[in-house]
C-alpha cells in the first residue's frame, strides 16, 4: 500500500493525498490510473504547444505512477496469469510514453491514454463497492421492470 501512496504523491495533489488517506485500495488503483492519464493528457498538449520541459515532466509524471503505482500493486503470487499479463502491460505502456517523449509523437501519447482509458474503465467495472450496493437493492416490482409481451 505505501507504493500506491508513493505513486500518487507523484500525482502531486494536496486533493489527492487527503484522498489517499480515507480510499479504498479499489479506489486507490481508480486514482492512480487517473494520475496517468492526467498525466500523459498534459504531455501531449506541451508536446502540440512546443513546451518541450513541460511535456518531459509530465512524460515522467505518467511514467512513474505506472511503474511506481500500477505494477508495484499487482499481487503476482495470487494475480496468477493476469497479474503477469498486466504487468507486461504496464511495461508497454512505461516504454511507450518514453519513446513518445523522445519522438515527440502524439500518436504513442494516444495509444497510450487508449490503453489506460479502457483499463481504468474495466478497474471501474470491477468495483466491489458498486457490486456490492447493487446486490443489495431489491429487486425491482413496478411494471417497468416486468416484460408483458403484450400481456396486461
Amino acid at each position: 500500500m505505501m507504493g500506491l501512496k508513493k505513486a500518487l504523491n507523484a500525482y502531486g495533489q494536496t486533493s489527492v493525498e487527503m484522498a489517499v488517506d480515507v480510499a479504498s485500495p479499489h479506489r486507490l488503483v481508480t486514482m492512480l490510473f487517473e494520475g496517468a492519464i492526467k498525466s500523459a493528457m498534459m504531455a501531449k498538449v506541451h508536446l502540440e504547444a512546443g513546451n518541450i520541459a513541460e511535456k518531459g515532466a509530465a512524460t515522467s509524471k505518467a511514467i512513474a505512477i505506472v511503474d511506481d503505482g500500477l505494477r508495484l500493486s499487482l499481487d503476482k503470487t495470487q494475480g496468477g496469469a493476469l497479474a503477469e499479463n498486466l504487468d507486461a502491460l504496464y511495461e508497454y505502456i512505461s516504454t511507450q510514453l518514453l519513446l513518445a517523449n523522445l519522438r515527440n509523437d502524439a500518436a504513442l501519447f494516444d495509444e497510450v491514454l487508449g490503453l489506460l482509458t479502457g483499463l481504468k474503465q474495466s478497474w471501474e467495472a470491477i468495483d466491489p463497492a458498486a457490486q456490492a450496493a447493487q446486490a443489495a437493492e431489491p429487486p425491482r416490482t413496478d411494471s417497468a421492470s416486468v416484460l408483458s409481451y403484450g400481456r396486461a
